[in-house]
């Protein structure tokens, strides 16, 4: 128990050691992450509770998939993150290594063909977010399904070679949500046939990132470029006794306001709150006490005082 836990912390890991199953010790681990005290000497607490959270959802995701499989469904059953993202591409493109590189998933990388035979799951953190990241077999592959694709917010587009690309988006007629193309192993060309391929993405109006696993080129703007594509607001909290907010934001839709932060914060029950403050980018002075109709903006801080 951290130093200075809070009685909501207290319960939250008598009900994880508790816990009888995997899905119920989530549970637990989730609630651990929402109240343990954020402060400077809790960080390294806050971020093995994270990890455990993170290795702990991955096995129920496999567990969810083989059980799948046994049944003989072909389709992969993934619980969907807040904010999920998929990478689709050809054998060889180096979706494995990109999810290795962009998360703490640990895939089976080789330079065999069609090494990813079941969907790959891991968290991106990003800007004190979770991103759900999924690496499904490659095109062509036995077990490759669109399911997946057409649930998830973004995708992320592999690709070594220009050609390749219309190949990947033949997959994609059903998918709605935002897209990235990501030409990996650049550090196999040179300079001026880089900037080439730069100059042709750019002149088809691509979403598009630059990367080499091997040299970590470009992974920063891929990463930046993943968040962005979410068109989600970062929501902080506070409590009256913390002079910093929470390191874990609400995410939310933008427009959104206090009324519905609150009522997830609060599980519905507004009748609790006495008043709230804000600082940030909607506030008009720091510490402005507002009503539940205020309409936020990206990094806002709202404190709640209760009754």
């Amino acid at each position: 128990m951290p130093v200075n836990a809070s009685y909501e912390f207290a319960n939250a890991e008598k009900k994880f050691l508790a816990a009888q199953t995997d899905e119920e010790k989530l549970e637990g681990l989730e609630e651990m992450i929402r109240t343990v005290p954020k402060h400077k000497g809790s960080e390294n607490i806050v971020a093995n509770l994270r990890t455990r959270y993170a290795k702990l959802q991955d096995k129920i995701e496999k567990a969810r998939i083989q059980k799948k499989g046994k049944g003989g469904n072909s389709r992969f059953s993934i619980k969907k993150g807040e904010m999920q993202v998929t990478l689709v591409g050809l054998t060889n493109s180096g979706k494995s290594s990109i999810l290795s590189a962009l998360t703490n998933a640990q895939p089976k990388i080789a330079s065999y063909g069609f090494t990813t035979q079941e969907p790959e799951i891991g968290i991106l953190y990003y800007e004190n977010c979770q991103i759900q990241i999924i690496d499904l077999p490659a095109i062509g592959a036995d077990t490759f399904d669109t399911g997946a694709i057409n649930t998830s917010d973004t995708v992320l587009l592999v690709v070594e070679k220009l050609h390749e690309i219309p190949e990947v988006e033949k997959v994609l007629t059903k998918f709605k949500g935002k897209r990235i193309v990501v030409f990996n192993k650049v550090d196999l060309y040179d300079s001026n046939t880089e900037r080439k391929i730069r100059e042709t993405l750019k002149s088809k109006k691509y979403n598009f990132a630059m990367i080499s696993c091997r040299t970590g080129e470009g992974f920063d703007e891929l990463k930046e470029k993943i968040f962005k594509s979410f068109s989600k607001i970062r929501i902080y909290t506070k409590s009256p006794d913390q002079a910093d907010h929470d390191s874990e934001p609400v995410i939310m839709k933008p427009n959104s306001t206090v009324e519905s932060v609150a009522k997830i914060i609060f599980k519905g029950h507004l009748e609790v709150i006495k008043r709230t403050r804000i600082w940030g980018p909607s506030s008009k002075f720091g510490g402005q006490e507002i009503g539940l109709k205020h309409e936020l903006k990206d990094k806002d801080i709202l404190e709640f005082l209760t009754r």
